[in-house]
């Protein structure tokens, strides 16, 4: 006989089996009760949640001819004959690859015929929201007004998508993700069935990575329990087959990086692509533990909501003494953006390695997390006796010599001007806006630009960037940044567009129109 997959083995036959959706199972067991049962039903919910099993239970449980409670007894002709989907009584319909107008038409036609054995016919329509526009059409006037023997059940991951028209037409039930000790519960029960032997751990975190789905949970469980035959399931075994990384793995990386130790840092994540380890569940994973960090820093009171075991709660409370909640939060963030990066990268392993690079080197930012991260550093540096000036990094340092160097005697120090014209204050008091309207690739380079004054009176334009101030610089560019210009404020303004080589920051080598305007408008405004 052919091997069962879990999830088909144990799929629940009566509202009693159904796990964590008691709100929808208690409902629908006392519509069958009271006679009370409604025409059309929407089961939503995330995948693996129970929608479609729930509605075949309750398909049994209208037509059982001796229910209990309201649930199907699973023993008459008609319960086993749906068990075992040979039921004439009871369709289903996959709307993935059966989302046309004829698909629905054939409905149509065959509803109107009464069922052969039980009181109703029960059209279960998976995947709802997959149905065109015409086929929603079609399906309306028979979900409206259906023979009194008809039941629609329709089941979508996607409520959203489904016409007003059709909801309002349906009783609704919301599908919740089940919670992880109730998973967790269920494996533990298979497992026994099974006659085989797991750590409560090692279940623990199959039903943690299911993300509330019980119908994955039964897969990754049969994936590891084959993998890993007539042995004892560990940890370390989920680990290993699921290409997933151990928390103490994570404490290091985290304890490397809070050091700056970029060499540490890089052996953790060469360590991780040697073992073979998943490096995209490593990302969420990581941002999980930042997460758990930040929680427990926060409040006292998060121990209950953490699903940890108390050794790693220890460990976890003594990281999180380690950083502030700026860094966290900054940790998390790099981690998020790298999330939606590496998803469809060929170079996961070297855009993970950019991101540790970031967290352990601020300065690489310009940001204002990453400013208040660089402070910190100096500051936990000067508490270590360490002088600030050694305490600067190179980039800090270059800064410095810069600003130095622009006061030192014979250096061209910006000219003075004795009044801007009314057009280009009138410019840079609306620059945001302006540049707002810009077109894609121009709005990226001249947000980076700094304004100044150029000759005779014209807007000057000032880029940090060689490939910015080349693209800028282009005749066709400058004259579309004239004509957005102009447009804005009514008047015709020249623009001329200069790449700083003064090896000076802009303040020291130039007028700083933006600074000097701002400070004008608040002495008038004073």
């Amino acid at each position: 006989m052919s091997y069962t997959a879990l999830y088909r083995k144990y799929r629940p036959q009566q509202f009693e089996d159904v796990k964590g959706q008691e709100h929808i199972v208690t409902t629908l067991k006392n519509q069958i009760e009271a006679g009370r049962i409604g025409h059309a039903y929407l089961f939503c919910g995330t995948r693996g949640t129970g929608k479609t099993t729930v509605a075949k239970i309750f398909a049994k449980a209208v037509n059982c001819e001796s229910p209990v409670n309201g649930s199907p007894c699973g023993q008459c002709p008609v319960c086993r004959g749906i068990s075992a989907g040979n039921s004439l009584n009871v369709v289903e319909i996959d709307a993935a690859s059966n989302n046309g107008v004829d698909n629905i038409r054939e409905i149509r036609e065959e509803v109107s015929y009464a069922p052969t054995e039980g009181k109703y016919k029960v059209y279960i329509i998976d995947e709802v929201h997959m149905l065109s526009i015409g086929a929603f059409n079609a399906l309306l006037k028979t979900l409206e007004e259906p023979p009194s023997y008809v039941i629609f059940i329709l089941a979508t991951t996607e409520a959203y998508k489904i016409p007003v028209t059709i909801l309002s037409r349906c009783q609704r039930y919301d599908f919740h993700r089940i919670s992880t000790d109730i998973i967790s519960l269920r494996l533990q029960e298979l497992v026994k069935r099974e006659q085989g032997e797991a750590e409560e751990m090692a279940l623990r975190y199959i039903a943690k990575s299911a993300d509330g789905a019980m119908r994955d949970a039964l897969s990754l469980l049969d994936q590891c329990m084959a993998f890993y035959m007539g042995q004892k399931l560990t940890y370390e075994h989920v680990l290993d087959v699921l290409g997933a990384v151990d928390t103490q793995r994570f404490s290091s990386l985290f304890r490397a990086v809070i050091k700056n130790d970029v060499a540490g840092a890089m052996v953790q994540i060469e360590s991780l692509v040697g073992e073979g380890r998943d490096l995209g569940q490593f990302v969420n994973d990581f941002i999980w533990y930042l997460r758990n960090l930040l929680l427990l820093q926060s409040s006292d009171d998060m121990e209950k909501t953490l699903d940890i075991s108390s050794e790693n709660l220890a460990l976890l409370k003594e990281e999180s003494n380690m950083a502030d909640g700026m860094q966290l939060m900054r940790y998390i963030r790099v981690f998020s953006e790298l999330s939606n990066q590496v998803k469809y990268s060929s170079q996961k392993r070297i855009l993970i390695e950019i991101a540790v690079i970031k967290l352990c080197r601020p300065a690489m930012e310009e940001d204002y997390a990453s400013l208040s991260n660089r402070i910190l550093q100096l500051e936990k540096q000067m508490e270590n006796g360490i002088p600030a000036k050694a305490a600067l990094n190179e980039s800090d340092q270059a800064v410095t010599q810069q600003s130095q160097d622009a006061q030192k005697p014979g250096m061209e120090k910006p000219k003075l001007l004795k009044a801007v014209p009314s057009d280009i204050k009138q410019v840079v008091q609306n620059w945001q806006g302006i540049t707002a309207n810009m077109p894609g690739m121009i709005r990226t380079y001249i947000r980076k630009a700094n304004l100044s004054i150029g000759a005779d009176d014209q807007l000057l334009i000032v880029l940090e960037d060689d490939i910015g101030g080349e693209m800028l610089s282009r005749k066709e560019q400058r004259q579309e940044i004239e004509t957005l210009i102009s447009s804005a404020i009514g008047k015709e303004v020249r623009v001329q567009i200069e790449v700083n080589k003064t090896k000076q920051p802009f303040e020291a080598a130039y007028v700083d129109l933006e600074k000097m305007i701002h400070m004008d408008i608040e002495y008038e405004d004073f």
